[in-house]
């Protein structure tokens, strides 16, 4: 997967990763930044991807669309389809180009929304990747973790970094009996949760 990354999506890579990093030093106001995870995250939620059992894959905050690229490599390994939701409008028209760019448009679905809205419309996730407003994250959990088949996973980003804000959400998840659940000190911290 790793190693014969297409050359477009290493490109879109890197110039998705040259604007975050000005975003972050140049004053763009928090919410119109791409605020993207770090490559390592990206590899770690390819191989967590690639490994999910048979169903329906769904990304929770789309940005401009670089974990897109990075789930979407994990598409192209195992045959599969993803859907990311996102909400901001300028957001969706990034990850859009991001998608025209790299040739994916019959992989990756993305749709502007509220991905609460579209979560009920989904009944065998096997793989959720949630990194949108942490304010969301307890409520995309509840609804997802009914949907997830047997084996599904559901990884949330910034568990470290956000751990004061999110700390209730990833209690919830600990102790919840219908998942096995750790953080991952990879990035920014990953929340991983298997269903049982």
């Amino acid at each position: 997967m790793f190693h014969n990354m297409p050359k477009a999506f290493r490109e879109r890579m890197r110039t998705l990763e040259q604007v975050d990093a000005r975003d972050r030093t140049d004053g763009t106001p928090r919410s119109l930044r791409l605020r993207q995870i770090p490559r390592e995250t990206g590899k770690l939620i390819a191989l967590l991807a690639a490994s999910a059992p048979e169903g329906d894959w769904l990304e929770i905050g789309t940005g401009a669309g670089y974990s897109t690229l990075w789930l979407a490599l994990a598409c192209l390994e195992t045959s599969r389809n993803l859907v990311t939701v996102e909400v901001s409008e300028e957001k969706v028209r990034l990850a859009r180009e991001t998608i025209r760019l790299t040739g994916l448009e019959s992989i990756v679905k993305c749709i502007r929304g509220d991905a609460l809205e579209y979560i009920p419309h989904v009944n065998r996730l096997s793989f959720c990747f949630l990194d949108a407003e942490k304010d969301v994250y307890m409520s995309c959990y509840d609804a997802v973790v009914p949907r997830m088949v047997k084996g599904g996973l559901l990884v949330a980003d910034n568990a470290i970094s956000h751990g004061e804000i999110l700390g209730p959400f990833i209690e919830t998840a600990l102790h919840d009996e219908r998942v096995d659940a750790m953080v991952v000190p990879v990035g920014s911290g990953v929340l991983v949760c298997r269903r049982g």
